[in-house]
Protein backbone atom coordinates (compact mmCIF):
# COMPACT_ATOMS: atom_id res chain seq x y z
CA UNK A 1 0.00 0.00 0.00
CA UNK A 2 1.31 3.47 -0.59
CA UNK A 3 2.71 5.97 1.73
CA UNK A 4 -0.48 7.20 2.49
CA UNK A 5 -1.41 3.97 5.08
CA UNK A 6 0.50 4.47 7.75
CA UNK A 7 -0.66 8.18 8.59
CA UNK A 8 -4.41 7.09 7.69
CA UNK A 9 -3.85 3.91 10.36
CA UNK A 10 -2.62 6.42 12.89
CA UNK A 11 -5.86 8.51 12.49
CA UNK A 12 -8.01 5.82 12.76
CA UNK A 13 -6.12 4.58 16.15
CA UNK A 14 -6.07 7.74 17.51
CA UNK A 15 -9.92 8.00 17.19
CA UNK A 16 -10.60 4.63 18.72
CA UNK A 17 -8.07 5.00 21.48
CA UNK A 18 -9.46 8.51 22.42
CA UNK A 19 -13.06 6.68 22.61
CA UNK A 20 -11.55 3.87 25.31
CA UNK A 21 -9.82 6.70 26.98
CA UNK A 22 -13.47 8.03 27.72
CA UNK A 23 -14.94 4.70 29.28
CA UNK A 24 -15.30 4.76 33.39
CA UNK A 25 -13.64 2.11 35.05
CA UNK A 26 -16.97 0.56 35.89
CA UNK A 27 -18.06 0.42 32.07
CA UNK A 28 -14.89 -1.14 31.55
CA UNK A 29 -15.20 -3.60 34.04
CA UNK A 30 -19.06 -4.83 33.22
CA UNK A 31 -17.21 -5.04 29.54
CA UNK A 32 -14.71 -7.30 30.58
CA UNK A 33 -16.81 -9.81 32.56
CA UNK A 34 -19.34 -10.28 29.23
CA UNK A 35 -16.24 -10.62 27.13
CA UNK A 36 -14.70 -13.48 29.51
CA UNK A 37 -18.13 -15.01 28.93
CA UNK A 38 -18.58 -14.94 25.49
CA UNK A 39 -15.08 -15.97 24.71
CA UNK A 40 -15.01 -18.71 26.76
CA UNK A 41 -18.00 -20.06 24.54
CA UNK A 42 -15.76 -20.19 21.52
CA UNK A 43 -14.82 -23.88 20.35
CA UNK A 44 -11.17 -22.98 19.79
CA UNK A 45 -11.11 -22.15 23.25
CA UNK A 46 -12.89 -25.05 24.73
CA UNK A 47 -10.52 -27.59 22.85
CA UNK A 48 -7.17 -25.79 23.59
CA UNK A 49 -4.24 -26.89 25.93
CA UNK A 50 -2.56 -23.75 25.11
CA UNK A 51 -3.36 -20.10 24.43
CA UNK A 52 -0.97 -17.22 24.10
CA UNK A 53 -3.03 -14.10 25.39
CA UNK A 54 -1.55 -11.05 27.17
CA UNK A 55 -3.00 -8.37 30.47
CA UNK A 56 -5.22 -5.83 29.12
CA UNK A 57 -4.06 -2.08 30.29
CA UNK A 58 -5.67 0.75 30.53
CA UNK A 59 -9.41 1.22 28.71
CA UNK A 60 -8.30 -2.37 26.40
CA UNK A 61 -11.37 -4.62 26.91
CA UNK A 62 -10.66 -6.43 30.40
CA UNK A 63 -8.63 -10.03 29.95
CA UNK A 64 -7.61 -10.61 33.37
CA UNK A 65 -11.10 -12.70 33.99
CA UNK A 66 -10.41 -14.93 30.85
CA UNK A 67 -7.20 -15.63 31.34
CA UNK A 68 -8.13 -16.62 35.18
CA UNK A 69 -10.92 -18.88 33.70
CA UNK A 70 -8.67 -20.43 31.44
CA UNK A 71 -6.52 -21.66 33.88
CA UNK A 72 -8.92 -22.83 36.04
CA UNK A 73 -10.13 -25.37 32.81
CA UNK A 74 -6.52 -26.28 33.02
CA UNK A 75 -5.32 -24.58 29.79
CA UNK A 76 -1.97 -23.24 29.70
CA UNK A 77 -1.65 -19.61 29.26
CA UNK A 78 1.24 -17.86 27.67
CA UNK A 79 1.85 -13.78 28.17
CA UNK A 80 4.16 -11.60 26.43
CA UNK A 81 6.77 -9.53 27.83
CA UNK A 82 8.50 -7.30 25.53
CA UNK A 83 11.80 -7.37 24.64
CA UNK A 84 13.80 -3.94 23.42
CA UNK A 85 13.87 -4.39 20.13
CA UNK A 86 9.66 -4.66 20.19
CA UNK A 87 9.80 -7.93 19.98
CA UNK A 88 7.52 -10.52 22.32
CA UNK A 89 9.07 -13.29 25.11
CA UNK A 90 6.39 -15.73 26.40
CA UNK A 91 6.33 -16.46 30.01
CA UNK A 92 3.51 -18.87 31.20
CA UNK A 93 0.53 -17.16 33.36
CA UNK A 94 0.07 -18.79 37.18
CA UNK A 95 -2.09 -16.45 38.13
CA UNK A 96 -2.45 -12.66 38.90
CA UNK A 97 0.50 -12.31 41.79
CA UNK A 98 2.38 -13.91 39.57
CA UNK A 99 2.59 -10.70 37.27
CA UNK A 100 5.11 -8.37 36.93
CA UNK A 101 4.59 -4.56 36.29
CA UNK A 102 6.75 -3.26 33.78
CA UNK A 103 7.78 0.33 32.50
CA UNK A 104 8.95 0.45 29.03
CA UNK A 105 10.69 3.73 28.45
CA UNK A 106 7.74 6.37 27.68
CA UNK A 107 6.27 3.93 27.13
CA UNK A 108 2.51 2.35 29.08
CA UNK A 109 3.54 0.17 31.70
CA UNK A 110 2.47 -3.56 31.25
CA UNK A 111 1.90 -6.56 33.12
CA UNK A 112 3.95 -9.70 32.07
CA UNK A 113 4.69 -12.70 33.12
CA UNK A 114 7.80 -12.81 35.99
CA UNK A 115 8.93 -16.33 36.08
CA UNK A 116 10.98 -17.67 33.38
CA UNK A 117 11.08 -16.67 30.14
CA UNK A 118 10.67 -19.18 27.36
CA UNK A 119 11.49 -17.65 24.06
CA UNK A 120 9.74 -15.70 21.03
CA UNK A 121 9.07 -19.14 19.38
CA UNK A 122 6.95 -20.53 22.40
CA UNK A 123 4.05 -18.72 20.79
CA UNK A 124 4.29 -21.12 18.12
CA UNK A 125 2.56 -24.01 20.48
CA UNK A 126 -0.26 -22.28 20.97
CA UNK A 127 -3.56 -23.25 19.68
CA UNK A 128 -5.47 -20.00 19.98
CA UNK A 129 -3.46 -16.88 19.67
CA UNK A 130 -5.39 -13.94 21.26
CA UNK A 131 -4.76 -10.41 19.72
CA UNK A 132 -4.82 -6.90 20.44
CA UNK A 133 -6.55 -4.32 18.62
CA UNK A 134 -8.34 -1.29 18.24
CA UNK A 135 -10.50 -2.42 15.92
CA UNK A 136 -11.71 -5.40 12.83
CA UNK A 137 -13.30 -4.79 10.01
CA UNK A 138 -15.59 -6.68 7.93
CA UNK A 139 -13.25 -8.41 6.20
CA UNK A 140 -11.36 -10.07 9.58
CA UNK A 141 -8.41 -7.03 9.09
CA UNK A 142 -7.08 -5.88 12.67
CA UNK A 143 -6.03 -2.33 13.24
CA UNK A 144 -3.27 -2.96 16.05
CA UNK A 145 -1.88 -0.34 18.34
CA UNK A 146 0.82 0.57 16.21
CA UNK A 147 4.15 -0.88 17.95
CA UNK A 148 4.37 -3.90 15.61
CA UNK A 149 4.88 -6.70 18.00
CA UNK A 150 2.03 -8.92 16.94
CA UNK A 151 3.19 -8.41 13.11
CA UNK A 152 6.31 -10.37 14.45
CA UNK A 153 4.35 -12.78 16.04
CA UNK A 154 1.94 -13.53 12.77
CA UNK A 155 5.29 -13.57 10.84
CA UNK A 156 7.08 -16.02 13.17
CA UNK A 157 3.64 -18.16 13.32
CA UNK A 158 3.67 -18.17 9.23
CA UNK A 159 7.29 -19.07 8.96
CA UNK A 160 7.14 -22.62 11.42
CA UNK A 161 4.10 -23.56 9.49
CA UNK A 162 1.62 -22.78 12.82
CA UNK A 163 -2.13 -22.14 12.30
CA UNK A 164 -3.14 -21.28 15.73
CA UNK A 165 -7.23 -20.22 15.89
CA UNK A 166 -6.47 -16.14 15.99
CA UNK A 167 -9.10 -13.74 17.73
CA UNK A 168 -9.36 -9.96 18.61
CA UNK A 169 -10.95 -8.91 21.66
CA UNK A 170 -12.33 -5.39 21.38
CA UNK A 171 -15.46 -3.11 22.15
CA UNK A 172 -18.33 -3.58 20.12
CA UNK A 173 -17.98 0.20 19.00
CA UNK A 174 -14.61 -1.20 17.41
CA UNK A 175 -16.14 -3.54 14.74
CA UNK A 176 -16.38 -1.64 11.38
CA UNK A 177 -17.05 -1.47 8.24
CA UNK A 178 -13.22 -1.45 6.76
CA UNK A 179 -10.05 -0.23 8.44
CA UNK A 180 -6.68 0.73 6.54
CA UNK A 181 -4.50 -2.14 5.70
CA UNK A 182 -0.62 -3.03 4.15
CA UNK A 183 0.67 -5.66 2.09
CA UNK A 184 1.93 -7.41 5.31
CA UNK A 185 -1.54 -7.09 7.97
CA UNK A 186 -3.27 -10.32 8.52
CA UNK A 187 -7.00 -11.04 9.05
CA UNK A 188 -7.98 -13.08 11.79
CA UNK A 189 -10.57 -15.75 12.24
CA UNK A 190 -12.76 -14.53 14.88
CA UNK A 191 -13.25 -11.35 17.24
CA UNK A 192 -15.09 -11.22 20.13
CA UNK A 193 -16.93 -8.80 21.85
CA UNK A 194 -19.26 -8.08 24.89
CA UNK A 195 -22.02 -8.61 22.90
CA UNK A 196 -21.20 -11.98 20.89
CA UNK A 197 -18.85 -13.51 18.12
CA UNK A 198 -18.17 -12.39 14.51
CA UNK A 199 -16.45 -15.09 12.39
CA UNK A 200 -14.08 -14.45 9.62
CA UNK A 201 -12.51 -16.66 6.75
CA UNK A 202 -9.02 -15.11 7.36
CA UNK A 203 -7.47 -16.16 4.27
Amino acid sequence: MGPGAEPDKRAVRRRFLAARAALTPAEVTHAAAALAERALDLPELAHARTVAAYVSVGGEPGTLALLDALRARGVRVLLPALLDDNDLDWGEYHGEDSLARVQHGGKMALFEPAGERLGPEAVTGADVVLLPGVAVDARGMRLGRGGGSYDRVLARLERAGAHPARVVLLYDTEVVARVPVEEHDRPVHAVVTPSGVRRFSAL
